[in-house]
């Protein structure tokens, strides 16, 4: 029984990795989850992935490369302030700039880098590195 399907997805995904897999699939899939998968993509976690529909909800198949060492959901999905975003770095990721933090702004799913630049706040949803 699912509860939480982006905590799941990044359980399998990490689970996969530490296995030696160099694919996983995912279920069931969704917008956030996509959007999330994008920001892995473009910094160079995970490899190409594609979107199955199979009438249940659908699932992504995700082509892993071995880059990452940690990653997970964060419980529960406290909101950041702009000027918060080192006190939170210190907390989930291991060194500065090593690893990223993935949260949802008013202006959609992006990195805790891409927010500093843009200026914005918003809600935890997971870390990465």
């Amino acid at each position: 029984m699912q509860f939480d399907p982006i905590s799941d997805a990044f359980t399998r995904i990490f689970n996969a990795e530490q296995a030696g897999h160099y694919e996983v699939t995912v279920n069931p899939a969704s917008k956030m989850l996509g959007n999330m998968l994008d920001i892995m993509q473009a910094s160079n976690y995970i490899g190409e992935y594609q979107r199955i529909e199979n009438g249940r909800g659908g699932s992504f198949r995700i082509e892993l490369i071995g880059a990452i060492n940690r990653c997970g959901v964060i419980k529960p999905r406290h909101s950041v302030k702009r000027s918060d975003y080192e006190k939170w770095e210190s907390r989930y990721l291991p060194a500065r700039d090593l690893g990223l933090l993935i949260l949802t702004t008013n202006q959609g799913v992006m990195n805790h880098y891409d927010a500093k630049k843009e200026r914005v706040g918003g809600r935890l949803l997971a870390y990465i590195f």
